[in-house]
C-alpha cells in the first residue's frame, strides 16, 4: 500500500479532525473508491478535495452548526466490491458515491430501491440527471453527450455560426465512454452540414497510429477527442507526427496537468479541453485551504494535488453536495435523513460556489444543474479560457436523455 493510499483510507483522516467543541453526530459522506486500480488517475485528488473542504468547514462551524465526517473506502473498480461498500455505509452516510462507472452502474438499482442519496459526478449513466426517473442519483454536472454538444456549440461560435462543409474528426477510446457520444455527434452533423467521421482506437490507448494515419488523410478542421490519462500524451505524438496542429484539438475534461507535464508544457501549448469548473489555485476557497489547512500541516494529500483541475471538480462537487445538505438542514430540520438530503439537493439555485464553477440550479426533474462547460486552452503556462460558460443543444441533450431513461423505466429499473 502505498504512503498516499494510507493516507487517503486512514482512521485520522476518516475523523477531520473534528473539533471538540462539535457535540452533535456528524453528517457523513461516503466515497467507495477506486484508489488502487482504473481510476487513480483522479481518485485521490477528489477524495482529498472533500476531505479538505470538509475539515475547512468544520474549522469554521461545520454545516449549520453539524461536523461533517468524510467515510473513504476503496472498491478497486470491482462492482461486487463497490456493492459490499455501499451496503456497509448505506444508513450511516447521507450520501454514496462511487466515482466509477462500472460501480456505479452496479450499485444504481440497490439505491434506486433503498431510498439512498447516490452522487455520480462525470461517471455512471448519463441518464441519470432526468430525476423524474433516476429519484435518487444526482450527476451534478454535464454529462458526455452534453460535454460533445458543447464542444460542437463552442466550435460554431468560432466559425461564424456555420458549420456547413466543416470536417470534424470524433477520436476516441473504442470502449463505452468513447463511445458514448457518437450518436450525439451524428444528430449534430446532421443538424449543422458538417462532415463527421469516426476515428476509433483500442485499448488501453498505447497504440494510436493507425486512427491517426486515417484522420491525417481525412484533414479535420476539428478533433475532438474522448480519452483520458496517458491516452492525451499519445495522442499529442501522434498529432505531431501527422501534422495536426494541437490548437484544432479539444478534448472532453479528464485532461490535467499531470498530462501537459507528460506531453512537455511547451509542446501542449494550443491543446484545448472543456471543463465544467475552473482551474488553478486563485480560487478564495483553494486560497484559504492552502492557507488554513497546508500551511499549517493538516492538509490530507500532496499539496501539488491542490492545483490539479480533478481536486477543483471533487472540490466542486462536494461544495455541491454539502450545500444540499445546508439547505436540508434549514428546510426539514435535524436529523437529516436520506429523504431530507434529497430535497435539499433539489431545492439548490443558482450555486457556484463563490465562482468555482458555472451556477447550478438542481431540481426533481434535473439533477444535473444545467450541463453547462466552457474551454480552455493551455498556452504553454497556463489553462486560458475561451468564452463563457455554456450549454449548447439543450433540446437534443435532453431528447437522448429522456431515450434513455424512457427505455431504463420501461425496463423496470426505476422501480
Amino acid at each position: 500500500m502505498t504512503g498516499s493510499l494510507k493516507k487517503i483510507l486512514g482512521a485520522a483522516a476518516l475523523a477531520l479532525a473534528i473539533p471538540s467543541a462539535f457535540a452533535a453526530d456528524p453528517l457523513r459522506f461516503a466515497l467507495c473508491y477506486d484508489l488502487t486500480k482504473a481510476y487513480t488517475f483522479v481518485t485521490p485528488q477528489f477524495a482529498q478535495a472533500a476531505k479538505d473542504y470538509a475539515a475547512l468547514l468544520n474549522l469554521r462551524g461545520g454545516i449549520e452548526g453539524q461536523p461533517i465526517e468524510i467515510i473513504v473506502q476503496d472498491h478497486g473498480n470491482e462492482p461486487q466490491r463497490g456493492i459490499e461498500c455501499y451496503e456497509r455505509v448505506k444508513g450511516q452516510a447521507l450520501t454514496i458515491d462511487t466515482l466509477s462507472t462500472p460501480v456505479s452502474r452496479a450499485v444504481l438499482p440497490r439505491a434506486m430501491k433503498d431510498g439512498e442519496v447516490m452522487i455520480q459526478a462525470m461517471v455512471g449513466r448519463g441518464d441519470a440527471v432526468d430525476g423524474d426517473v433516476f429519484k435518487w442519483v444526482f450527476p451534478l454536472g454535464p454529462t458526455y453527450w452534453g460535454q460533445a454538444a458543447n464542444i460542437v456549440s463552442h466550435y460554431k461560435n468560432q466559425a461564424g455560426g456555420n458549420l456547413k462543409g466543416k470536417k470534424i474528426a470524433f477520436l476516441y477510446i473504442d470502449y463505452p465512454f468513447g463511445q458514448e457520444p457518437i450518436p450525439v455527434m451524428q444528430e449534430l452533423a446532421k443538424r449543422e452540414g458538417f462532415d463527421l467521421q469516426l476515428f476509433p482506437y483500442p485499448l488501453p490507448g498505447s497504440d494510436q497510429s493507425s486512427a491517426w494515419s486515417q484522420l491525417r488523410r481525412f484533414q479535420p478542421d476539428l478533433v475532438v477527442h474522448w480519452a483520458f490519462s496517458a491516452m492525451h500524451v499519445v495522442a499529442a505524438k501522434e498529432a505531431k507526427r501527422n501534422g495536426v496542429p494541437l490548437d484544432r484539438i479539444i478534448s472532453v475534461n479528464w485532461l490535467n496537468d499531470v498530462d501537459i507535464a507528460n506531453i512537455g508544457p511547451e509542446a501542449a501549448k494550443g491543446l484545448r479541453r472543456a471543463t465544467p469548473v475552473l482551474s488553478g489555485t486563485d480560487h478564495p476557497t483553494v486560497k484559504a485551504i492552502l492557507s488554513e489547512l497546508y500551511d499549517k500541516g493538516k492538509g490530507n494529500g500532496d499539496r501539488k494535488f491542490v492545483s490539479d483541475i480533478y481536486y477543483t471538480l471533487g472540490l466542486a462537487t462536494y461544495a455541491t453536495v454539502f450545500e444540499g445538505a445546508r439547505i436540508a438542514i434549514k428546510n426539514e430540520k435535524l436529523p437529516l435523513t436520506a429523504e431530507k438530503m434529497r430535497k435539499g439537493l433539489e431545492s439548490i439555485k443558482n450555486y457556484d460556489a463563490g465562482g468555482l464553477m458555472p451556477a447550478l440550479t438542481v431540481t426533481a426533474k434535473d439533477h444535473g444543474g444545467g450541463g453547462k462547460t466552457r474551454i480552455e486552452r493551455w498556452d504553454g503556462t497556463r489553462w486560458v479560457p475561451e468564452g463563457e460558460w455554456t450549454a449548447g443543444y439543450s433540446d437534443l441533450i435532453w431528447s437522448t436523455v429522456k431515450q434513455h431513461s424512457g427505455e431504463f423505466a420501461k425496463s423496470g429499473g426505476a422501480k
